[in-house]
């Protein structure tokens, strides 16, 4: 990357981060789980790991990421997932055993699974 050597060119800078991000958002599934400390006391690494799994079996492209505290820490795991041009979906107390589920129900079939959901979100958030 080059030296940023005024305003205009961090302003540059930051609009094309904003369209490639803006980009990712609608060409791919993206899958947020929350790998904080309270994540991982909840069991959130055996989540991650359960949805990687899931992925790999069923042959499913998406991009799974860990990122620290989402700041819900009575209601980890914490699991967002955010489909190509639909809502950003944050589901609470996701346990290994709940990912093929979340496979079927969300991913491949495209339905909110209420009872588990605790926010939803505009794609762009």
């Amino acid at each position: 990357m080059s030296q940023l050597k005024s305003v205009e060119d961090l302003n540059h800078l930051r609009e094309n981060i904003q369209n490639d991000l803006a980009a990712k958002r609608t060409e791919n599934i993206i899958i947020t789980v929350g790998m904080g400390t309270c994540g991982q006391a909840a069991g959130a690494g055996e989540t991650f790991h359960a949805i990687k799994n899931e992925l790999s079996k069923r042959n499913i492209n998406a991009e799974l990421r860990s990122v620290g505290c989402i700041g819900m820490c009575v209601r980890e795991p914490l699991v967002d997932i955010q489909l190509p041009g639909e809502l950003r979906v944050t589901y609470a107390n996701v346990t290994p055993a709940q990912v093929p589920r979340l496979m079927e129900k969300h991913i491949i079939g495209k339905q909110v699974i209420e009872e588990w959901a605790i926010g939803i979100l505009p794609a762009e958030w």
